[in-house]
């Protein structure tokens, strides 16, 4: 007894709890695996039904997430954007775990900021705590946090004012054992169920390490602010905010605070503008940001140092009543970020893979456009060119039915199924191919039992993940983050209402991407060009499909182009052995 006091104490403070986490993990892994392999069949001798075995095991995974905190909450988060693939106990329940997660103390944050720089938060921010005149201000209240990080607020001395992103300090610490744990697992269950996983492990370690490292993420913002800079259909239009070296390290990142709308406000985006003609949102293009009031922030220090928010609220553009709002319009935005997300697959092959609501601002251009500013750059994947070239000739042959060209890609991936590829890429049933996938699993499961058909749909949904993965040594580990890009990007579109064709939008970057790719020679251009004046004749077809949708919609039909494609999607997925639910789709 004295041994295990002994243990958990020096776990529990040198170790941040790693060895108790792992543990618990292991623990309920064995005890998930063993429920599995005992009652899944069509009629579980422990449980009610299939349905009943998949809400428990999902109940207690989630739970040891949440618990486990840290890492295993972006592990959470990776499973809920693949969930697609999961029973719909699992979707309903990991979808979560995109809830904020509690912050740390403002000590454990103070600790560090010395341990990084040997200063202390004053001395490094030129900030006064106590309201000292010529100093700046800072906030020890985190005004977000994450799994990782929480994000402080502070104006500098020179006026700047910075998100100041402070790692939880128990982080450094526990990644090594948490990944270690990830892996084993991952091992024992591919070993048990006979799914090809364990190869992909590798791979996603790789980008969850990377996202801890916050002069990886610092990079990667400099690097998509050079990109977008360069490209004169996104200059103007898209703001990456700037990152201050001087104030940053492996574990903090200073960077341009942003004042704007999140992306899931749509009230706020579109309702009137009340601000000043020919002006925009604070912040846009320079504006300056009023500085705090001096007595205001005294009185808060002095009164609830414990809950500062100091920030000024600078609603001023939404009129005396506070009902305005940046009247944008909503084609414009998502006409903004589906024109991003594409040059960043197809034409930089550098992508960030995080495009969640919460990662995008939006402000008003003096011209009363909006501007798309994008946060987080944690989660980058690059391609290589080959791939890059390879994935853009993949999607412009999805768009003119080109079976023969995707075929041959899809299975120098390694997949072994191009339809149900296709189908996934898309986001809609690829309809071009020749059907016989979805043929013989209906012709297997006409007239079963229900209970029956569950099973025996849960296990073809289990051969087309090996389909998928068929090769492993040959299957491109980009597509899983890409993947999660574009089910976010298409979430974020239907969110809004389906104000775009970005399935049209997407294929035109990805046929555009073949004339502009810097590393093409001037013979391959010129080839790729007359291809992509024929795309564009082509791509007429979309046109008419969405604006038909567009027609209904003004009629009086309540369901959009995205709306109808997921409907598509969930009725082949469910012949296919899975289960949609709408928050799949959701950012």
């Amino acid at each position: 007894m004295v041994v295990n006091g002994i243990a958990y104490e020096v776990d529990n403070f040198f170790l941040y709890s790693s060895l108790t986490r792992s543990a618990r993990t292991f623990w309920l892994g064995c005890l998930v695996a063993t429920d599995y392999k005992i009652n899944f069949r069509p009629h579980p001798p422990l449980a009610d039904s299939i349905q009943a075995l998949h809400t428990r095991n999902a109940e207690r995974l989630f739970d040891l997430l949440r618990t486990n905190g840290g890492l295993y909450l972006k592990i959470g988060q990776a499973i809920a954007m693949q969930s697609a693939v999961l029973p719909p106990e699992f979707q309903k329940m990991f979808s979560k775990m995109f809830d904020d997660a509690p912050q740390n103390d403002w000590k454990d944050a103070e600790r560090v900021i010395l341990e990084d720089f040997g200063k202390t938060p004053e001395e490094l921010f030129g900030v006064s705590f106590t309201g000292e005149p010529g100093k700046g201000v800072m906030e020890r209240t985190a005004r977000a946090s994450a799994s990782v990080a929480q994000v402080h607020w502070a104006r500098l001395a020179d006026g700047r004012e910075v998100a100041i992103k402070i790692q939880k300090r128990e982080i450094a610490q526990q990644v090594g054992w948490d990944l270690w744990t990830f892996k084993v697992v991952t091992r024992i269950y591919t070993w048990l169920f006979d799914l090809p996983l364990y190869s992909l492990v590798p791979y996603i370690s790789e980008r969850l390490l990377l996202e801890t490292d916050f002069v990886n993420e610092a990079n990667n913002a400099e690097r998509m602010a050079e990109l977008v800079a360069g490209e004169s259909r996104l200059r103007g239009r898209v703001y990456i905010p700037k990152v201050y070296r001087e104030l940053s390290s492996k574990r903090i990142m200073t960077a341009e605070w942003i004042e704007g709308v999140r992306l899931w406000d749509k009230e706020t985006l579109t309702r009137p503008w009340q601000g000043r003609w020919r002006q925009g949102s604070p912040g846009c293009r320079g504006a300056p940001l009023d500085a705090p009031n001096r007595q205001v922030v005294a009185e808060v220090i002095r009164n609830n140092p414990s809950e500062e928010h100091l920030k000024p609220n600078r609603d001023w553009w939404k009129g005396v009543n506070g009902k305005g709002g940046l009247g944008v319009s909503l084609k414009d935005t998502m006409q903004t970020m589906v024109d991003l997300f594409s040059a960043q697959m197809f034409l930089w092959g550098c992508c960030h893979c995080d495009p969640h609501p919460g990662n995008i601002f939006i402000r008003r251009l003096p011209s009363g456009k909006p501007e798309l500013v994008l946060i987080d750059h944690g989660l980058y994947v690059h391609m290589q060119p080959e791939f890059r070239h390879q994935y853009s000739l993949f999607w412009k042959s999805l768009m003119t039915f080109d079976n023969k060209t995707i075929s041959e890609i899809v299975r120098s991936w390694g997949i072994n199924n191009p339809d149900v590829f296709a189908s996934a890429t898309l986001l809609k049933p690829y309809t071009g191919g020749d059907g016989s996938t979805s043929a013989g699993i209906k012709r297997t499961m006409s007239a079963k039992e229900q209970q029956e058909r569950t099973y025996e749909m849960q296990q073809q949904m289990r051969k087309g993940i090996r389909d998928i993965l068929a090769d492993e040594k040959k299957w491109p580990r980009e597509l899983i983050f890409i993947g999660r890009n574009m089910r976010i990007v298409q979430g974020n579109n239907q969110y809004l209402g389906a104000p775009v064709n970005r399935i049209k939008i997407m294929g035109n970057w990805a046929s555009r991407s073949l004339v502009d790719s810097p590393d093409l020679s001037y013979g391959a251009k010129l080839v790729n060009l007359g291809r992509h004046m024929l795309f564009k004749f082509v791509m007429f077809s979309t046109d008419v499909l969405f604006y038909s949708s567009k027609i209904a919609q003004f009629l009086g039909r309540k369901s959009n182009l995205e709306d109808d494609m997921e409907a598509s999607m969930k009725k082949m997925a469910g012949d296919m052995g899975f289960e949609l639910n709408h928050s799949v789709f959701e950012g």
